[in-house]
């Protein structure tokens, strides 16, 4: 299971309504490392302006790795934070996250980041495993 779901929100889920400030809750205290990651990210781009955030760092171990997986691949745990942090993320090579900002005055440089050059572009032979 990649989330810590507590007795109280799998209640929730099974009733049919699920807050979804729990359910980001639920992320944060499961999947810290990311939490971490994307948050520090927010902070970043909040602070230094811009179009962008991003980390170009690898996480340290296979299990922060699977932490930033899980999240940026969940497209309800990706939605949730989206909203949560008033970003849209991106995600590149297993590990380069961006966050950038609602702004529609992005959206090229967005597209840009998400695109097929760009994630040819951003590959090398160290990240062939991640």
């Amino acid at each position: 299971m990649s989330l810590d779901v507590s007795p109280a929100l799998l209640e929730q889920a099974e009733r049919g309504e699920v807050d979804e400030a729990d359910f980001v809750d639920c992320v944060r205290t499961s999947l810290p490392y990311a939490w971490e990651m994307i948050s520090s990210l927010v902070a970043q781009l909040k602070v230094d302006g811009g179009v962008f955030a991003d980390n170009q760092t690898p996480p340290p171990d296979e299990q922060a790795r699977g932490q930033l997986l899980r999240a940026l691949a969940s497209d309800a745990i990706r939605g949730a934070l989206q909203r949560h942090f008033g970003v849209r993320l991106a995600f590149q090579n297993c590990h380069r996250v961006a966050v950038f900002p609602l702004d529609s005055s992005v959206d090229d440089t967005l597209a840009r980041f998400t695109s097929v050059r760009n994630q040819l572009l951003n590959q090398s032979p160290e990240l062939r495993d991640c």
